[in-house]
């Protein structure tokens, strides 16, 4: 799959290549894992000479020997004899950048957590002594969300706030994947292109695997997901268990019961047995794994809370592949494969309700969306989506046919919503239905 999209990244990397020249930039590149951080690093640069260091787990030494080779290949200066510590390879680069721009792209950044944790200090004294003078362009990429989160934006670590930029690289948007869709397989059906939003949920390496495979239809996406050596069946594990650490059986029963609709706080204990309160607190502030939801306008910050998992593809994999690996653990693929067709229509309402809300935030036409609930679980309406700069307000009812639409229906729950809130009283209101033909 060719390179889609990240216009706004690309051009913002480009602008700080050329800011480094006059003033040394420090820029941290993060998000979730698989979603295209150092693909987009080497595109930005692709025509530009780049020193590229990984972070493996391994002595400090022998990364310090790597990145030796890596600075005599591409800057062309013979090796320095041996080093031993990393910092005095940054220095020596801070030093020689003054002279000569230099971009360094440093990837798997936390990694240095595991190889030597002093190095962060070190980097900052260096970082500290040398950036007025220096022209380096330092990009540092990490594939572990919350670890990038605390050395950066934790007071406490040495290199709090030393970034001058911090960008955070998202999923692809609808529209993206519409384009990609058209491009690969220009007689998709509304259906195809609703799976490809569910099961990646737009994350670059998932969209990627899936269409190189030439799996651009639902069934040909199932089939290339849950089969004997497919990297999706593991992928839940291989991602979140390092970000969880040793608890990560209870923030697995907790994300599973939250994938399978168990989204209040009362009904997700009743399935882990135990008090979570502070394990909802880190998935969600410190993991950025959920998002507590209310009702859009509810005045109390505690009442009416609903739990997501705003990943789809983590809502997938939880909802059908963590839940069913008993079988997957016998190889009973087809059977697999048959709970999620069978429960694909309620999983896929709720990815359809996600891909409008999506629309309308890239419409950029509203100053708030979200969803509306009562109290007592009567009603409910999908999307509210308020302009309170031209007084207007949108209520959106979601389903996959839109024979399933009532408009009589939505517009008692508007009244509803009314008496309860207060809310959009003198506003211009208009309602309506959308179904998955309208995507």
């Amino acid at each position: 799959m060719r390179f889609f999209d990240r216009t706004e990244e690309l051009a913002s990397l480009k602008e700080i290549q050329e800011l480094s020249k006059y003033n040394a930039q420090f820029t941290v590149v993060t998000g979730r894992r698989r979603i295209g951080k150092t693909h987009l690093v080497w595109k930005a640069y692709e025509d530009q000479p780049i020193l590229y260091f990984f972070v493996a787990r391994k002595a400090e030494s022998d990364l310090c020997s790597d990145y030796l080779l890596e600075i005599e290949t591409k800057l062309g200066l013979p090796m320095m004899g041996k080093v031993e510590r990393f910092p005095e390879l940054f220095e020596y680069l801070m030093k020689l950048s003054v002279e000569r721009p230099i971009t360094l792209f440093i990837d798997e950044f936390q990694e240095f957590f595991k190889v030597n944790k002093s190095v962060y200090s070190d980097m900052q004294r260096i970082w500290d002594k040398y950036h007025t003078v220096s022209h380096i362009n330092l990009i540092v990429c990490g594939s572990i969300y919350s670890m990038m989160t605390k050395i950066f934006k934790d007071k406490k670590e040495p290199l709090y706030n030393r970034q001058t930029r911090f960008m955070s690289i998202k999923p692809f948007t609808p529209a993206v994947l519409k384009e990609i869709m058209a491009e690969y397989n220009p007689d998709y059906t509304p259906e195809d292109l609703l799976a490809l939003y569910s099961f990646t949920g737009g994350v670059a390496k998932y969209v990627q695997l899936l269409i190189d495979a030439g799996a651009t239809t639902k069934t040909k996406m199932l089939n290339q997901i849950i089969k004997s050596d497919s990297i999706f069946l593991g992928e839940g594990k291989a991602i979140l268990i390092e970000e969880f650490g040793k608890d990560y059986g209870i923030y697995f029963s907790i994300l599973s019961a939250i994938a399978c609709g168990k989204t209040s706080r009362s009904d997700i204990e009743n399935i882990v047995g135990k008090e979570i309160g502070g394990y909802l607190t880190k998935l969600e502030n410190e993991y950025e794994v959920i998002s507590k939801k209310q009702p859009i306008f509810e005045k109390s910050s505690t009442k009416n809370v609903r739990y997501t998992i705003e990943d789809n593809f983590f809502t997938f994999w939880f909802r059908f592949i963590y839940k069913y690996n008993y079988m997957l653990e016998i190889e009973n693929y087809d059977a697999v494969k048959t709970i999620i067709n069978r429960d694909y229509e309620s999983f896929s309402g709720l990815m359809l309700e996600r891909y409008f809300k999506s629309i309308l935030i890239e419409s950029k036409k509203y100053t708030r969306i979200g969803s509306w609930w009562d109290r007592k679980g009567e009603n409910e309406i999908d999307i509210v989506a308020e302009n309170e700069l031209d007084q207007q307000a949108l209520f959106i009812e979601v389903k996959r046919k839109i024979k399933n639409y009532n408009p009589e229906l939505l517009n008692s729950k508007i009244a509803a919503f009314t008496r309860a809130t207060g809310e959009l009283k003198n506003y211009i209101v208009t309602q309506k239905g959308v179904s998955l033909e309208d995507i």
